[in-house]
């Protein structure tokens, strides 16, 4: 049994607390929010945010950052992007050498450009930092249903620990030393995902989702690689597999506010109705800032920046992208047809 705390109660946060206790784990989350640590430990459900999810008994619920972060075996950083650099500052002064940190949160920091676990590197540098990330919305996580993720981690040692602890019969994960690759795969796809959702707001088709996702991973892919990541992590689980299910998927936040977009809202009025935090939103600035530093060609990030950024419609956006140059498709060489 291994001492395990979550920092950040809500649906992700909550969804994966359930599944450490039920792996066997002593379980604390932590909620910067005392009435929502009062309703959690009180109802043992998230009612707003994870319905029909029942939690154990067995799972604490503090507001009480020390309790939740010290001397545990693992803490999972669970509390939306935005807000991790604030908490891990907070986090620090109870965290050992090599105390085993592992971020479930997908984005890119506005300011600096970096991803989650470099920023946990920088503010907690005795910790042993790791990601984990892939297509698991918290609901069906929640609920027991068939997942798999992968868990990124500097050494082969420390992956296999996080391993150890979230894998079950339910709950599949691979590993991989490619924490960069991972990391921008679940931060960019929420930037295509806002592009896939106003695209169905405005009353698109399959083959318009399809152009999205595939255009969409390309555009990922070159970024990644270009900033030293692997290409068969963006073909992957946190790459294209998250990409998929957040494009296609009823809980996802960002098809959601992008849908909302589509049909007319403004960002602030779709991010209101979503009620949640909409971390693509967060990184597409940053994602097109990568692009810019590292001279790389990304018009569906371009234009979400555009109609989220710069008062273009979405319909605006999607004239724009249909209407580019003619190019090809790969860079293959043309045989020669000679007689």
């Amino acid at each position: 049994m291994a001492k395990t705390g979550i920092i950040g109660a809500g649906s992700w946060g909550t969804a994966l607390a359930v599944l450490l206790a039920q792996n066997g784990h002593d379980v604390t989350a932590w909620s910067i929010l005392e009435d929502e640590v009062k309703m959690l430990d009180r109802e043992r459900e998230h009612r707003d945010k994870l319905p029909g999810v029942k939690i154990p008994a067995s799972i604490q619920f503090t507001t009480d950052l020390q309790s939740a972060a010290a001397g545990k075996d693992m803490v999972v950083m669970a509390v939306p992007s935005p807000y991790t650099r604030s908490t891990a500052h907070k986090m620090e002064p109870f965290i050992e050498d090599g105390q085993i940190i592992v971020t479930v949160a997908k984005g890119i920091e506005e300011d600096t450009l970096m991803i989650q676990t470099d920023i946990l590197g920088q503010e907690i540098p005795q910790a042993e930092t790791a990601v984990l990330s892939g297509p698991s919305h918290a609901e069906e996580v929640g609920r027991g249903l068939p997942t798999t993720v992968v868990v990124g981690a500097k050494t082969k040692e420390t992956a296999e620990q996080v391993q150890s602890y979230f894998m079950n019969e339910v709950f599949r994960v691979y590993t991989s030393p490619d924490m960069l690759g991972i990391e921008l795969g679940g931060s960019l796809k929420n930037v295509i995902a806002l592009a896939a959702g106003m695209a169905d707001g405005l009353g698109f088709g399959d083959n318009t989702k399809a152009a999205l996702i595939t255009r969409g991973i390309a555009e990922m892919a070159r970024l990644a690689t270009a900033m030293g990541a692997k290409a068969e992590t963006l073909n992957g689980l946190s790459g294209i597999g998250d990409l998929i299910v957040t494009c296609a998927s009823r809980h996802s936040r960002n098809r959601k506010a992008g849908m909302l977009i589509g049909q007319g809202c403004t960002m602030q009025e779709a991010m209101d109705e979503v009620q949640m935090i909409v971390e693509g939103v967060y990184s597409a600035k940053a994602a097109s800032a990568l692009s810019k530093k590292y001279g790389i060609s990304m018009p569906i990030v371009e234009q979400v920046n555009q109609v989220l950024f710069h008062g273009h419609s979405a319909k605006e956006a999607v004239h724009e992208l249909m209407l580019r140059e003619r190019r090809e498709e790969s860079d293959g060489s043309w045989a020669v047809v000679s007689g």
